[in-house]
C-alpha cells in the first residue's frame, strides 16, 4: 500500500490528509498558522502522521491560497513579508499594470500576483534584493524538494501565464520581470525527491517525490470529485470562491472572471471577497450556529447588504473601490420579533447568498455552461439555515461535497501523479 499526502495552506490555518490508493482517508491533522511560521506549520504537520503511515508516503503535493506570495532572494529567503490573497496594495500600480497587460486581461486587478510583482517593482529597497517571484504553494514545496523558481499553472494564471498555450505570453517574456518568473508546471507533476536531509528529520521514505501543487479553491473542487460540465463547487471559507465545470474558456476583467484549464474543459469563475472573515468580525463560531437557529430561511430579511470586511471587491465585480454595505442594522422593531443581531445576521448571509447568485448568472450570461448542480465545501457547509437561503437563490440542487477538505483534494492530486506515472 501506497500513501499519497495532501497539504492545504489558507491564511489561518493548514490541513493535512493522507490517503491510501483507494483515496481512503488513513490520517488528517489539521494547525494553526501564525505569520512568518509557514515552514515551521508545514514540518510540525508532517511529524504528526503515525509512522505506520508515514512510513509508506511515496507522494506529497501542497495547495496555497491563490494570489497569496513573495519574492524571495537566491537562498529562498522572504525579501519583506509575504503579501496575502486579499492585500490591495496593487492598486497602487493599477495604471502601470494596464500598460504592460492587454486590455480586458484577468489579471488586471488590484489583488492579482501579477499587480503584487508590479508593486515590489516599485519597491527600491525590497525589489533589488528579489531572484524569484513565488506563490505560497511554491515556496512551501520548495523547502520539501529544494528548487528554487518551480510553479504550476493553477497558481501561475493570476501572475499572466497563459494556460490555453502553455506558456508566458510574448508581452510576459519580453518584460523586464521575466528572471524573476518560475519554471511553470502542469499540477501534480513530479518534481524531485524531498531533500535527504529534510526527509531524515521528518522520518519520510528516501524515495518520497514532491509534486507541483494547486491553489485552495482547485483543491476543494478536486475533492467534491465533480466531473461532469454543468456542475459547480461553491467554497464558503474566509472568502466566497465559485467554480463551474465548462465546456467553454469564460474570461472578462471588468466581473472578476477567469478559467483554469482542467484537461479539455475548464474552471470558470472568480473569488469574492465577501464571506466568512465577514461573519467572524462580527460573531463567534458558537453565536453563528445559535443565531442561525432563530432565523426563517424561507424568508427575507428585508435588508440590502454587500458584506466586505473593507473597501474593495474582486469577483462579481471588480472594483478595487467598492465600499461595504452593512446598514441599516435592524433594531427591535424591525423584522417579525426576532432579535437585531439575528435579523442582522440573516441579512450577512442573504448577502453573501445573492453575490453567489450573481456570479453563477454572469456565467451564464457570458457563455459558460448551464449551471445544473452546486457543491458545497468549507465551514458555510455546515450551516444549512444558510444552506436553505442560498436555495431561495439558485435555480438548482444544493448538495455537499462528499469530501470538504481542500487537503484532501490535493491528496488526490499527489496520487493522481503516481497513477500517470504507473501507467
Amino acid at each position: 500500500m501506497t500513501v499519497s499526502l495532501g497539504i492545504d495552506f489558507g491564511t489561518s490555518g493548514a490541513r493535512l490528509v493522507a490517503i491510501d490508493t483507494d483515496c481512503n482517508v488513513l490520517w488528517w491533522g489539521t494547525s494553526n498558522l501564525r505569520a512568518g511560521e509557514w515552514r515551521e506549520t508545514l514540518f510540525a504537520l508532517i511529524k504528526t502522521i503515525p509512522m505506520a503511515v508515514k512510513a509508506r508516503v511515496t507522494r506529497i503535493a501542497i495547495d496555497g491560497t491563490s494570489s497569496t506570495v513573495l519574492l524571495c532572494d537566491d537562498r529562498g529567503q522572504s525579501v519583506g513579508t509575504p503579501i496575502l490573497y486579499y492585500d490591495d496594495r496593487g492598486r497602487s500600480v493599477l495604471e502601470q499594470l494596464k500598460s504592460i497587460v492587454p486590455n480586458g486581461h484577468s489579471v488586471i486587478s488590484a489583488t492579482s500576483s501579477l499587480a503584487k510583482l508590479c508593486w515590489y517593482a516599485s519597491q527600491p529597497d525590497l525589489f533589488p534584493q528579489g531572484r524569484y517571484f513565488l506563490h505560497q504553494a511554491d515556496w512551501l514545496a520548495y523547502h520539501l524538494h529544494g528548487k528554487l523558481g518551480i510553479s504550476d499553472y493553477h497558481n501561475a494564471l493570476k501572475l499572466g501565464y497563459d494556460v490555453e498555450s502553455l506558456c508566458y505570453p510574448d508581452w510576459l517574456e519580453r518584460h523586464a520581470y521575466r528572471p524573476l518568473l518560475p519554471q511553470v508546471l502542469p499540477p501534480g507533476t513530479p518534481i524531485d525527491r524531498v531533500i535527504p536531509e529534510v526527509a531524515r528529520e521528518l522520518e519520510l521514505p528516501a524515495d518520497c517525490v514532491v509534486c507541483a501543487g494547486t491553489t485552495d479553491s482547485i483543491a476543494a473542487f478536486m475533492a467534491s470529485g465533480v466531473q461532469t460540465p454543468g456542475e459547480a463547487v461553491t467554497s464558503l471559507g474566509s472568502t466566497l470562491v465559485i467554480k463551474l465545470l465548462s465546456h467553454r474558456r469564460v474570461e472578462d476583467s471588468k466581473y472578476g472572471i477567469y478559467s483554469h484549464r482542467w484537461g479539455d474543459l475548464w474552471l470558470v469563475g472568480g473569488a469574492s471577497n465577501t464571506g466568512g472573515a465577514v461573519l467572524r468580525q462580527f460573531f463567534s463560531d458558537v453565536e453563528l450556529v445559535k443565531l442561525s437557529q432563530d432565523i426563517n430561511p424561507n424568508l427575507s430579511s428585508n435588508l440590502d447588504y454587500y458584506p466586505l470586511l473593507t473597501p474593495g471587491e474582486r469577483f462579481p465585480i471588480n472594483d478595487p473601490n467598492l465600499a461595504p454595505r452593512l446598514t441599516p442594522r435592524p433594531d427591535r422593531s424591525s423584522f417579525r420579533g426576532a432579535s437585531p443581531t439575528s435579523n442582522f445576521l440573516h441579512g450577512l448571509l442573504e448577502g453573501i447568498a445573492k453575490i453567489e447568485a450573481c456570479g453563477y448568472r454572469l456565467l451564464a450570461e457570458l457563455g459558460a455552461t448551464p449551471l445544473t448542480a452546486v457543491y458545497t465545501a468549507g465551514g458555510g457547509a455546515q450551516n444549512p439555515v444558510w444552506t436553505q437561503i442560498r436555495q431561495r437563490y439558485l435555480p438548482v440542487p444544493i448538495l455537499i461535497s462528499k469530501h470538504q477538505e481542500a487537503a484532501y483534494g490535493t491528496a488526490l492530486l499527489a496520487q493522481a501523479s503516481l497513477s500517470a506515472r504507473r501507467n
